[in-house]
Parts: C-alpha cells; structure tokens; sequence
C-alpha cells in the first residue's frame, strides 16, 4: 500500500479508502495518509531551504546595499 506518489492523488485515496474494510486496512490508510503528509512536509522544507540559500548566494555576489560612495559623480 505504500506506493510512491507525488501530489494529493483524490482518486487513489477515495479506492483505498473503499477497500480500508477492516482494522487493518484502515490502519494502514492512516499510517500512509501521515507518513505522505510528513513528506510532502519535509519536501516543502527542502524547498524553503533552498530558495533561502539560494538568496543568500545572490546576496553574497552583489555585495553589500549599502551606500556606495566609490560611485560619487563629480
């Protein structure tokens, strides 16, 4: 039952919910739906982190924002 999926599949979820016909099953269905949400969490972290340092490379490279009195016009 642990099938790798990406995204909120509606449709997978309803069929599984179907065949939860049992305290088995229905366990199962449980445990999938938070170990997907714990990676769809843990994905969004990543993705965070990444912008994150992805702007503070940028930063880095362009340098301070500061005043720039080297650029005075006479």
């Amino acid at each position: 039952m642990a099938k790798q999926e990406t995204g909120y599949d509606y449709h997978r979820y309803r069929k599984l919910l179907a065949e939860a016909v049992d305290e088995t099953r229905r366990r199962e269905l449980i445990d999938l739906l938070i170990e997907e949400k714990a990676r769809d969490r843990l994905e969004a972290q990543r993705t965070s982190d990444r912008v994150a340092m992805t702007a503070q490379t940028v930063a880095r490279i362009l340098g301070p924002t500061g005043p720039r009195d080297n650029f005075k016009l006479a």
